[in-house]
């Protein structure tokens, strides 16, 4: 039975992901999703005081706008969509960077952030994520663009267990260390999701 017999049109062939309309669809409810919840984070993370809840909003922000970007490079050839690839790895790796730079200057002057706070943010964070992987999970094969927007969104449930976990180790501890050393995996993940976009954007490249 076709996604359209079904009512949906979230559906598409993995192999095909940047050809099949069903992904534009799925790709803009992630740009919304990720841009508006971003947002929200970005302010929850000053409310809370939390560098972990500040780095996954980031994470959210780079999300939306590089998996609109990716919207658009639909429609390029198959060169270009390895360039914006390219572009979004760079871009993540330097997030990656800035997030641990500034989780080092906040560690000079730490307090602990708003536990509660932070916990619920996460949670609701991870439920958008979990929305957001379900509607790209049939689409993480493909070119190097395709499957870098695939592991932005991995990136994001992954981090927001580890909000979630932190909160708790807050709440328990009374330290703002749990918050900067998630602060601190969340980078190290953003470093790592670069290498493997950026390592696979320049062999498509090297290819075309």
């Amino acid at each position: 039975m076709t996604s359209s017999e079904h009512g949906c049109d979230c559906a598409g062939e993995p192999a095909r992901a940047q050809t099949d309309p069903a992904y534009r669809h799925a790709l803009l409810i992630v740009v919304v999703l990720n841009l508006g919840f971003g947002m929200a984070e970005l302010y929850g993370g000053f409310m809370a005081d939390s560098q972990a809840l500040k780095a996954d909003s980031l994470d959210f922000l780079g999300d939306g706008s590089i998996s609109f970007i990716g919207l658009l490079a639909l429609a390029w050839s198959t060169r270009a969509r390895a360039r914006v690839a390219l572009s979004q790895g760079l871009f993540l790796g330097t997030l990656g960077v800035g997030v641990i730079a500034f989780a080092i200057w906040r560690a000079l002057n730490a307090t602990a952030p708003d536990a509660e706070l932070m916990g619920a943010i996460g949670i609701v964070a991870l439920a958008i994520n979990i929305v957001s992987a379900l509607v790209l999970a049939r689409f993480r094969e493909g070119d190097a663009n395709v499957r870098a927007i695939w592991l932005f969104s991995r990136n994001d449930a992954l981090a927001n267990v580890a909000v979630i976990i932190a909160a708790g180790l807050v709440a328990w501890t009374g330290s703002p260390w749990p918050d900067l050393a998630v602060a601190g995996v969340i980078a190290l993940l953003f470093l790592h999701s670069a290498y493997e976009i950026i390592t696979g954007a320049r062999r498509e490249l090297r290819e075309r």
